[in-house]
């Protein structure tokens, strides 16, 4: 039986005065009934002056006060107070954890809500395995999110979080072979669970490749000798991606190293709207992913493209047309406008665009102008234009044919012979070169079959290719989805689509932030956020409570910025991560 208390205004009569108490009233488990004193009001000679004028007045004050003291008593009833008893001569336990993480559950909360636990289920029915390919796979997510490193030691990361794993290492090897085979199982079912989460900005596709090297030597399998973008002696792997119009991962494919990266795009593509029934897009890249070819291809259906165009690969007439200066409008409003005559600190977008038809495709070729990145261009090229010149001064000019931006390249030569003698090859600074290139400055070129789109929205979704270039970022940076230590093909397939995964989950929780942090902000916060068990009685956050914490606890619908956390009260959070309360 619990103890009743009551909280009640007490007034005492003596000879000369009157007096005002709060007490408190309460009945034992006994049945028998006590009161205490909390508060003394005063006496009413002196209370009159304060909330008189009459003996009325000051009861309706003092009737106020008691409930004051109620509400204050009862929240000061609800707060829990920890006592927990240290010894300073007592010396700790032998092999006893003490640290744990605690960032994962944000991530965590993304994971449940793409049901990537219901697809492992799928899975473990179909395969009949024993282990927990959920828990292996979605530690493996969190790792690589919070501390990227190997399979190995994502196990050793997994065993510091506040829920250790269910499974042994040697499992996880076994599951990564499952997952290699299933990953476009995976990515399907995801795309399908992601809707839970929102509308997905879908009518915009983003594509673009890049390659990941590994830690041999030897080619094998996927692993070729093939372009590096890190310029790396290495066997690369390329992976081809698409991406949303939020910046969120929809699918990826990998492909041998030594393949055109064009040839990668048709089979990803039409995976996509078979198995993920997404029929009606734009499809927007860059040019080295928009031949006449698949232009062709994406202009099929209900599906249309707008890629970037190199003005210097256009015909002469069309390259001529380019380059003129005349035909300029101002994007906003249409206006026509001079370029020649813009000052350098414009900050204006112009463009002029003009029908662009080939054997099979009517399209729009649209031609801008900005003066900011015209002064960025030249800026860079005089820098370039300056080391040519030290190169000429210290005659070290060597020309890099793999680099376009070498500055080697504004080294210009000439034979210049004597009657009889042999030629003496002179180098110099090659102004036409310069000239050239110069002309050039500022000018951006997009072509699209979307003939009667307004070219704001056009140039809106063109410069939106920033964002899946972020993604690669990422992923090698952030996520270090390279080098690759693994060999057997199913294992790196698995090996990517973790990184997928971990990028998918990291994009869908900045959308829950409206975006609001940078990526370094967001993974450092979260791998800050730890905790120390206390006594076997709870837990203490490590960490510091900010605005990003508030952000992240109000998004995800939990809080453990609590001064002290009970274990009830953490597997209760823990539950509430994978929306199980």
């Amino acid at each position: 039986m619990k103890e009743d208390y009551t909280m009640n205004l007490h007034i005492t009569k003596s000879k000369n005065a009157e007096s005002f108490y709060i007490c408190r009233s309460y009945t034992k488990a006994n049945g028998t009934t006590s009161s205490t004193i909390v508060r003394k009001l005063g006496t009413l000679e002196h209370l009159l002056v304060e909330h008189g004028p009459t003996r009325d007045d000051v009861l309706v004050w003092a009737k106020n006060e008691v409930k004051i003291e109620t509400e204050k008593y009862n929240a000061e009833k609800e707060a829990k107070t920890v006592l927990i008893p240290f010894h300073a001569d007592r010396q700790l336990d032998y092999d006893k954890q003490a640290f744990f993480r605690g960032g994962y559950l944000f991530p965590q909360s993304v994971y449940y809500q793409l049901q990537l636990n219901n697809i492992c289920r799928k899975l473990k029915q179909k395969y009949k395995f024993q282990y927990d390919i959920n828990a292996i796979l979605s530690d493996l997510v969190y790792a690589r999110i919070l501390d990227p490193c190997s399979k190995r030691s994502s196990y050793k990361t997994a065993s510091a979080f506040l829920e250790k794993p269910s499974y042994e290492l040697h499992d996880v090897y076994r599951a990564l072979d499952v997952l290699g085979s299933e990953c476009d199982l995976i990515q399907a079912e995801l795309y399908k669970n992601s809707h839970f989460l929102g509308k997905r900005n879908d009518r915009v596709l983003y594509y673009d490749c890049s390659n990941y090297y590994f830690e041999i030597e030897q080619e094998n399998g996927c692993k070729k000798y093939g372009k590096s973008k890190e310029h790396r002696p290495n066997p690369i792997i390329q992976m081809g991606l698409f991406m949303d119009g939020d910046g969120i991962p929809l699918a990826f494919s990998l492909f041998p190293g030594n393949a055109n990266e064009q040839s990668s795009l048709k089979p990803l593509e039409k995976k996509i709207l078979s198995d993920f029934e997404c029929q009606k897009f734009i499809y927007c890249s860059d040019a080295g992913l928009g031949s006449e070819s698949i232009r062709e291809f994406n202009h099929m259906g209900e599906r249309s493209y707008i890629v970037t165009q190199s003005i210097k690969k256009l015909v002469k007439e069309d390259r001529e047309w380019a380059l003129n200066k005349q035909g300029f409008k101002k994007v906003s409003d249409n206006a026509p406008v001079d370029i020649t005559k813009l000052p350098p600190d414009d900050t204006g977008l112009y463009y002029k665009d003009e029908p662009y038809t080939t054997k099979k495709l009517q399209q729009r070729l649209i031609i801008t102008y900005s003066p900011k990145y015209a002064l960025y261009q030249k800026a860079i090229r005089d820098k370039q234009v300056e080391r040519a010149q030290q190169m000429l001064n210290t005659g070290t000019a060597k020309k890099n044919r793999k680099n376009p931006n070498d500055p080697a390249r504004f080294i210009g030569t000439m034979a210049i012979t004597k009657e009889g003698e042999a030629a003496d090859i002179k180098s110099f600074l090659d102004e036409t070169k310069i000239s050239e290139e110069a002309q050039y400055d500022g000018l951006y070129a997009v072509c699209t079959d979307l003939l009667d789109d307004g070219v704001g929205e056009i140039l809106k979704v063109s410069e939106g290719r920033w964002q899946i270039e972020e993604c690669f970022r990422i992923m090698k940076t952030d996520f270090s989805a390279r080098p690759v230590y693994l060999q057997d093909e199913n294992r790196i397939r698995a090996h990517f689509l973790i990184c997928f995964l971990a990028l998918t989950i990291y994009r869908f929780l900045e959308r829950k932030l409206n975006f609001k942090y940078t990526c370094e902000e967001l993974l450092d916060t979260l791998k800050s956020m730890n905790f120390a068990e206390i006594q076997e009685q709870g837990f203490i956050p490590l960490y510091s409570r900010s605005v990003i914490t508030d952000d992240l606890h109000n998004a995800c619908g939990f809080r453990t910025d609590s001064q002290f956390l009970t274990k009830s009260k953490m597997r209760t959070i823990q539950k509430k991560s994978k929306g199980k309360e």
